[in-house]
């Protein structure tokens, strides 16, 4: 067992029990025991059944429609679909045909990990992370906004910029970069708590410190800190192994060390913490229910109740200048920008495949009202693809070495598509139109009487059992649960449109440079002036 291994369970200690057991004895021999479920090994990269036990095995406080949700997961209707569909991504990575495109050697064990924590130094290491990203993002179409890779990329990010914690805490500078290794290394399936309830939001800002139920640090001891408070928006707090906390602190103007300003990373079934799910939109038909049989990333609730945090598990504490510093310095946005450029244009092609499809069955594969849809779709693409090369071709080295795309074109799609989407979404429904709602269930067609729609639902090109699924899908594409779920995510993925508005702006540092263009065009005689002016001057 390598000396790192070792050393990361001696870092970690409880929050890695489920994954790797051991401990140093006095003659500093790494021993295996076993823990409560079984024994277990560090692990590199991991299959769908390794994921799925994992799962199961958690212990996790989760509640759905009243009732605390007992058994494995992967076995509840609500989760199934979703724990299947990731278990079957994780299998191609360590599937022979794919498995120089989805791993790379771990600088640390010599094992195989997944190419999505790689940080890029060079162009090819870039090219490399978006070849992979592009095999997960076309095997869930784009549907799936948290798969592995998306948070695999987020702690990347971080690991990048440790370095800046050295001047606050060594120790988070180190605990960063261990963490980082940890789920590179043991293929940690991550999810994420950022964002918090308006009340809480609300009470950081007017409440005091100890009154106010905005998440904070309760207590410190030896053990590490306790947190209180909630988040929303976990999507797949339940499916992953651990999850990032890392809220925009409230002020605090009384306090040496701001409470309300940490990041820290735990296992999601530690005692305090409790979920509560959204209504589920999964069904068990892929018949009837194509997408959200597959695809339905469940949302949740968490609540800390005085949670442990081990010291070592800290990113930071106390001084709010950190969280920034952390997103803006190691380029969060852009690296997460780059992962979700490649979703998109996976997302983009089925809606393209979508309308095409519906055009042929329709026999209106030439007509005027499908050709400008599709050109539209066809215009969008093209523009992600061009969004995603000049990124790319842009990339530049930042100051710790590691190769950032060009923020620009990707914080540019990232407007485009929260606008675009809910535009493709109607053109299913215009395009499907009253196909969209005369949609029989699959036991329609196996009953007695299916005969009747085997002979009267059959379409242009297709039978009848084809037609119907076909617009079962735009069903849930443009009318169904999942699809109205589908359109809120996308239209507020990388934030609201003031904030996505404005991290474009602030993206370019050179709007005088523009403003300067119309200046003198206007009046080249009075720049002329001021320049000659200015020359004397100086």
């Amino acid at each position: 067992m390598s000396t790192l291994n070792s050393q990361l369970t001696t870092v970690y200690g409880q929050c890695t029990r489920r994954f790797m057991i051991t401990y140093i004895n006095s003659n500093n021999t790494a021993l295996l025991v076993k823990d409560d479920f079984k024994e277990v090994e560090p692990m590199p990269i991991k299959t769908g059944n390794q994921y799925i036990e994992r799962i199961d095995r958690q212990k996790i406080n989760i509640w759905y429609k009243g009732t605390r949700v007992e058994g494995p997961l992967s076995k509840h209707p609500a989760f199934q679909g979703l724990i299947q569909t990731q278990a079957e991504m994780y299998n191609m990575q360590c599937d022979e045909r794919y498995l120089a495109q989805m791993t790379y050697p771990s600088p640390d064990t010599g094992d195989p990990v997944g190419l999505s924590f790689l940080p890029p130094k060079n162009a090819e290491d870039l090219e490399r992370r978006r070849k992979m990203i592009e095999l997960w993002s076309n095997r869930h179409h784009g549907f799936l906004g948290r798969s592995p890779d998306y948070m695999n990329t987020a702690i990347m990010s971080l690991f990048t910029a440790a370095d800046i914690l050295e001047d606050h805490n060594p120790k988070y500078a180190e605990n960063l970069r261990k963490y980082y290794a940890f789920c590179r290394d043991h293929d940690i399936t991550l999810s994420h708590a950022f964002i918090q309830p308006q009340a809480s939001k609300i009470s950081g800002q007017i409440d005091a410190t100890e009154d106010s139920i905005a998440a904070k640090v309760v207590e410190i001891n030896d053990q590490g800190m306790f947190v209180t408070g909630a988040f929303m928006m976990a999507t797949q707090g339940a499916t992953c192994d651990e999850m990032l906390v890392f809220p925009t602190p409230s002020p605090s103007l009384v306090d040496d060390d701001n409470p309300f300003a940490f990041a820290f990373a735990v296992p999601n079934d530690l005692p305090g913490m409790t979920f509560f799910c959204r209504e589920s939109y999964a069904a068990s038909s892929t018949y009837d229910h194509p997408l959200s049989s597959r695809y339905e990333e469940m949302d949740t609730l968490v609540i800390f109740d005085r949670v442990l945090i081990p010291h070592d598990r800290i990113f930071y504490y106390g001084d709010e200048r950190y969280c920034s510093r952390l997103f803006g310095e190691s380029n969060f946005h852009t690296h997460m920008a780059h992962q979700i450029i490649t979703r998109y244009i996976a997302k983009t092609e089925f809606f393209l495949g979508m309308l095409e499809s519906l055009a042929e069955e329709q026999n209106a594969v030439l007509e005027a009202y499908t050709i400008l849809p599709i050109s539209r779709i066809l215009t969008y693409l093209e523009t992600f693809k061009a969004l995603r090369l000049a990124a790319e071709i842009g990339a530049s080295l930042d100051k710790f070495g590691y190769l950032v795309p060009d923020k620009g074109p990707l914080l540019a799609s990232t407007i485009h598509f929260s606008e675009f989407y809910p535009e493709m979404v109607e053109m299913v429904q215009n395009l499907s139109s009253s196909g969209l709602i005369m949609i029989p269930s699959e036991a329609d067609f196996t009953s007695s009487a299916g005969s009747y729609l085997y002979e009267y639902l059959k379409g242009n090109i297709s039978d009848a059992w084809y037609r119907n699924a076909l617009f079962r899908l735009a069903w849930e594409l443009g009318a169904g649960a999942f699809g109205g779920r589908q359109t809120q995510f996308e239209r507020l993925f990388f934030g609201n449109s003031q904030t996505v508005a404005w991290r474009m702006y602030n993206s370019y540092d050179n709007h005088e440079y523009f403003r300067q263009i119309v200046h003198e065009f206007i009046a080249p005689d009075a720049h002329l002036s001021k320049s000659t002016t200015d020359g004397i001057s100086n």
